[in-house]
């Protein structure tokens, strides 16, 4: 048997590799994981940044509250100060010897948290 006979007839071709199909199937495949791995990397970030931003707000606003309970019963209570977050003390007289304090605490003129609590003139 020549050669160009074993060629067509099959007995030579034992060819191995990847086509270009299967080739363009997994580089998909592999980009369609790496978006994914991104997407869910850049999410959990913004996840971590907001709840850290909640906790600073609440931890100012306990703070706010703790500053005027230990404060002499007045009008007026000064706010604290912290860079980057504005807080305001709101008081509400409810009865001769009872006020209701309103703190809210705002970063970039967005409410983060609104804390009421109550302070009675001992």
């Amino acid at each position: 048997m020549a050669t160009g006979e074993w060629l067509r007839s099959g007995l030579v071709r034992q060819e191995s590799g990847v086509t270009l199909v299967e080739s363009l199937v997994s580089v998909g495949i592999l980009g369609l994981v790496i978006v994914a791995a991104i997407t869910a990397l850049s999410t959990g970030t913004l996840a971590v940044a907001t709840v850290d931003q909640e906790v600073t707000a609440q931890s100012l606003a306990q703070w706010q509250l703790e500053e005027i309970k230990a404060a002499p019963y007045s009008a007026t209570y000064s706010a604290i100060t912290q860079a980057d977050y504005a807080i305001s003390v709101g008081v509400d007289p409810i009865a001769a010897d009872m006020q209701r304090i309103t703190v809210t605490v705002s970063r970039a003129g967005k409410v983060l948290m609104v804390v009421e609590s109550y302070k009675v003139n001992r």
